[in-house]
């Protein structure tokens, strides 16, 4: 899981949030490193290039639109996302051909 990066002061204003902004300011402790503030991207926290890209689950994620999409899938590395597109009568056929070869579906 990656490391939520907070923005300078964001327990201070509301209305910052807690998205990321690299601080910029002459003083800014947090841009200095100094101890005790939070942490700022670095390149140290980058995931390892095997998972890089993958869904939570350690497939690949491809997007389904049609049957054919759906049978040129790998089931060992790759799993499926039904497009939005695709009506309930044809996801409900594609639901079952996916169970039938295997194939793992992100969006049942």
């Amino acid at each position: 899981m990656n490391k939520r990066f907070k923005r300078q002061e964001y327990s201070r204003y509301k209305k910052l949030g807690i998205k990321w902004r690299r601080p910029r300011g002459k003083t800014s402790k947090m841009r200095r490193y100094e101890a005790g503030k939070p942490a700022m991207p670095a390149i140290g926290y980058r995931t390892p290039k095997e998972t890089r890209g993958l869904h939570p689950s350690g497939y690949k994620d491809v997007l389904i639109r049609n049957m054919d999409d759906l049978e040129k899938l790998d089931p060992a590395t790759e799993a499926g996302r039904i497009s939005a597109t695709i009506g309930q009568k044809k996801k409900e056929v594609m639901l079952s051909k996916a169970l039938e070869l295997g194939i793992k579906i992100l969006n049942k």
